[in-house]
């Protein structure tokens, strides 16, 4: 199972929301991994590697469409396959 030639790259931006434009199903496919200066987060919505943010869910507030707030932190990104 250490096939890893069936996985697709890493796109520079992701999101985990199907309605994003950013949303990639095949990448979801897999377990994958994001560390936010070198510390493993689990709770990334969405990341952009190049800009060095990831936005994660502020508390349990949603907005008007009943999606939740997201905050940015910024940093080193890095997203891997577990």
């Amino acid at each position: 199972m250490n096939d890893t030639t069936a996985r697709p790259d890493l796109p520079d931006h992701l999101s985990v929301n199907p309605r994003s434009r950013f949303y990639v199903e095949a990448i979801f496919e897999h377990n994958i991994g994001i560390r936010l200066n070198g510390k493993e987060r689990f709770d990334v919505e969405e990341y952009c590697i190049s800009e060095g943010w990831v936005k994660v869910a502020a508390g349990k507030a949603l907005d008007r469409r009943g999606q939740p707030l997201l905050m940015t932190l910024k940093g080193t990104v890095e997203a891997f396959y577990r």
